[in-house]
This record gives structure tokens, sequence and C-alpha cells, in this order.
């Protein structure tokens, strides 16, 4: 397991390589799929494709018609690539920065634990209204715990 400044760090590095990327949306599969795609814009068979990956050409269609489907495995995509002279990406990315995804879960675990102590000192007519620094120390607190991810809100 690795420690909570190396988990901030990690994030930090991958969230600077991750900005450098284009968004999501130009990494959107055609809707022939990749190999296909790029297989009709280079002018090549499916014939001549095979013979580039040593299959037949009805294994081309098989592999076109399996990534269309989202069911393609990676190394099959990475041989395909190299016979279309082209280099397979394989990354996630992400829908907003890790680290603002780590805050993001972080402030729902805090508003629910607020939540409980309002509903608590309601319920004792001690109700009293929570400082905004304080909340912004348990999001910190928890940002940083290992029960981020494991617990529910």
């Amino acid at each position: 397991m690795v420690s909570r400044r190396e988990s901030k760090r990690a994030r930090m590095m991958l969230d600077a390589r991750l900005a450098e990327l284009p968004s999501a949306e130009a990494f959107a599969v055609p809707r022939g799929g990749w190999v296909r795609s790029i297989r009709d814009a280079l002018g090549m068979s499916a014939a001549e494709l095979g013979r580039r990956l040593g299959v037949a050409h009805s294994s081309v269609f098989d592999l076109e018609r399996s990534e269309r489907a989202g069911g393609v495995r990676l190394d099959t995509l990475r041989k395909a690539a190299d016979a279309l002279d082209c280099t397979l990406v394989y990354a996630f990315v992400p829908n907003r920065g890790l680290e603002a995804t780590v805050r993001a879960r972080a402030e729902e675990l805090a508003d629910d634990d607020l939540r409980a102590v309002d509903h608590t000192m309601a319920l004792e007519d001690q109700k009293v209204e929570t400082p905004p620094h304080v909340r912004e120390e348990l999001v910190q607190q928890l940002a940083g715990s290992r029960e981020l991810w494991s617990r529910r809100p």
C-alpha cells in the first residue's frame, strides 16, 4: 500500500501528464471502429491486412466486428495497429482531474458526516451552523484517509 503522501504525489504527476492530452472526445472510436476506419483511409483491403497479420481476410472482418462490439483484446488491436503502421494508445482519461475526483469524494463524505451531526444536534435542540473551516479540515482529513473509497456515504 502506498503512503498518503505518495498517493497525492502520484495523483499530481498523473494530473499534469493527463492535462497535456486532448479531451476524451478526440479519442472517440469512429463508427466503424479504428481498424476499419484506418484500413479504409489507407485504401487497404481486408485481404491485404489479413496477409500482414498472417490471417485470412475473414478473420479481419471478425476483428473489425469484435472491435465495434467492444470485445476485442488489446493484444489483437496492438497487432492490427502494427500492421497498419499505427501505434495503439491505451489510456484512462479522467472525466475531471484525479485531485478533483479525490476532493469531490472527500466533500461527499464530509457533507454526509456533517449532516449526521447537524441532525443529532437538531434533535437535542442544540443546532449550530458548522463553520466553513471545520468542513475544510474534515475534507482534507478524509482526502488523505484510507477509508476514502471503502466507506459508503
